[in-house]
C-alpha cells in the first residue's frame, strides 16, 4: 500500500461516511460512560472507607498507562489492519506537547482528587459540569470554534445548575466535613473544570492533523507517563508508597482484598475514562467531547444518590433537569448539523469538505495527497508542530 493510499484511509476514520466511523465513536463513548461512572464512584468509595492519601487517588488515575499500549500494538502486530508502525510520526514538537499536557493532567488529577474527598459524588459531578462554559470560550480563541443557539443554550443551562449549587452549598455539606474544608473542596473542583476544558481544545488543535486513533492513544500513553511522573514525585514526598502499604494493612475498613481490589479497578477505570475522551475529542471535537463528559456527569450524579444515598433534594433535581435539557438540546442541534452536512455530501457527490467543524470529517483526497507529498514527514508539520 503506498503511503499515500495508507494515510487517506487513516484520515477517513474520522470521516462520518466510513463504515468504521460509527462503531469506533459508539466505542469510545462505551468507555468513557463505564470509565466516567465508575472511577468517579471508586474514586469516592476509597475515601468513604477512610483512605485518606489524595496523592494515591491521584497516582491511580494515570498509572495504568500501560494498559493503552493494548490498542496501539494488538491491530499492527497482531490483526496486521494496519501498515503504521506504532510510534511512527512523532516529532520532537509533538513529544514536548504531549509531555507538558500531561504534566497539565496530572495537576488536574491532583485537583479531582482534593474535590472528591471533601464533596459528595453528586455535588462533585454537577460542579465538573462547569467546565462546559470554560471549554465553549477556550474553544472559540484556540481551535475557532463556531458559537450557535445550541451550543450557547446548552452552556448557560449547565452553568447556571452550577450556580444553583453554590447557592445551596450549605445544605448539601456532610458532617463530618467542615465549611472549610468543603469550600476548599468546592474550588478543587472547580479548578479541575477549568483545567480539563483548556485540555480539550488544545488536544483538537493537535489531532486536526494527527491522522489515526492508533496514534492519538499514543500521545495519550506520554500524557499519561507525565502525569505518572508527577504523581509519583508528590508520592514520593509525601511517603505516599509507604502509606497505600499502611493504608492496606491497618487502616482501610473493608480489608486488605478489597483495599487493593479498589486500587486496581481505579487504574483500570480512569483509563478507559481517558481513552474514551481522546477518542471523542479526535472523532468529533472538543466541545462536544466537553458535552458528552458533562452529560455523563448527570448518570454520575444518580450514582451518587443510589449507590452511597447521597441527598437529593430540590436544587439537585432542578440542576440535573437543567443538565439534561442542555444536553438533549445540543444533541438536537448536533443530529439537524450532521443530516444536512450530509444531505450535502449525497448532493456533492460524496465530495463535499467541510473545513470549519471536525464533526463532519469529510476530507478531501487531493488535499490528502498534497499533504502526503509536502517536503515534511510529519503529520502535523501544516499545524507548525
Amino acid at each position: 500500500m503506498s503511503n499515500t493510499t495508507q494515510t487517506i484511509n487513516e484520515q477517513d476514520q474520522k470521516s462520518v461516511t466510513n463504515k468504521r466511523y460509527l462503531p469506533l465513536l459508539l466505542l469510545n463513548y462505551g468507555f468513557l460512560f463505564i470509565g466516567s461512572l465508575s472511577s468517579s464512584l471508586l474514586s469516592k468509595y476509597y475515601f468513604n472507607h477512610k483512605g485518606s492519601s489524595r496523592w494515591v487517588s491521584t497516582w491511580v488515575q494515570s498509572a495504568g498507562f500501560p494498559l493503552l499500549i493494548i490498542p496501539i500494538v494488538v491491530p499492527y502486530y497482531l490483526f496486521k489492519s494496519t501498515q503504521r508502525k506504532p510510534f511512527t510520526g512523532f516529532t520532537p514538537k509533538i513529544l514536548a506537547l504531549s509531555i507538558f499536557v500531561g504534566f497539565m493532567s496530572g495537576v488536574n488529577n491532583l485537583l479531582f482528587s482534593w474535590g472528591n474527598s471533601y464533596l459528595p459524588v453528586s455535588t462533585s459531578s454537577l460542579l465538573l459540569s462547569s467546565q462546559l462554559v470554560f471549554n465553549l470560550i477556550l474553544s472559540v480563541i484556540i481551535v475557532k470554534q463556531k458559537i450557535t443557539f445550541m451550543n450557547l443554550n446548552c452552556v448557560i443551562l449547565l452553568t447556571l445548575s452550577s450556580v444553583l449549587l453554590a447557592l445551596e452549598s450549605s445544605n448539601d455539606q456532610p458532617h463530618d466535613v467542615t465549611k472549610t474544608k468543603y469550600f476548599i473542596g468546592y474550588l478543587a473542583t472547580i479548578g479541575a473544570g477549568l483545567l480539563f476544558a483548556l485540555y480539550l481544545p488544545i488536544m483538537e488543535m493537535v489531532y486536526k492533523k494527527v491522522y489515526c486513533y492508533a496514534m492519538v492513544m499514543e500521545m495519550q500513553v506520554v500524557m499519561e507517563v507525565a502525569a505518572t511522573v508527577l504523581a509519583s514525585i508528590g508520592m514520593v514526598f509525601d511517603g505516599g508508597f509507604t502509606e497505600m502499604k499502611r493504608e492496606g494493612y491497618q487502616v482501610f475498613d473493608k480489608g486488605e482484598k478489597v483495599y487493593w481490589a479498589t486500587v486496581v479497578s481505579n487504574v483500570v477505570s480512569w483509563q478507559l475514562c481517558f481513552m474514551g475522551t481522546a477518542g471523542m475529542v479526535f472523532l468529533t471535537c472538543s466541545l462536544t467531547g466537553g458535552i458528552c463528559m458533562t452529560a455523563l456527569l448527570m448518570m454520575n450524579v444518580v450514582g451518587g444518590v443510589v449507590v452511597y444515598k447521597e441527598e437529593f433534594g430540590g436544587v439537585k433535581v432542578v440542576s440535573t433537569v437543567m443538565c439534561g435539557w442542555g444536553f438533549c438540546s445540543y444533541v438536537y442541534g448536533m443530529y439537524v448539523k450532521n443530516k444536512m452536512m450530509k444531505d450535502r455530501a449525497d448532493d456533492d457527490g460524496g465530495g463535499g469538505h467541510d473545513s470549519d467543524d471536525k464533526n463532519v470529517g469529510s476530507y478531501n483526497p487531493i488535499e490528502m495527497t498534497q499533504i502526503v507529498n509536502s517536503s515534511s514527514s510529519s503529520p502535523l508539520h501544516h499545524l507548525g508542530v
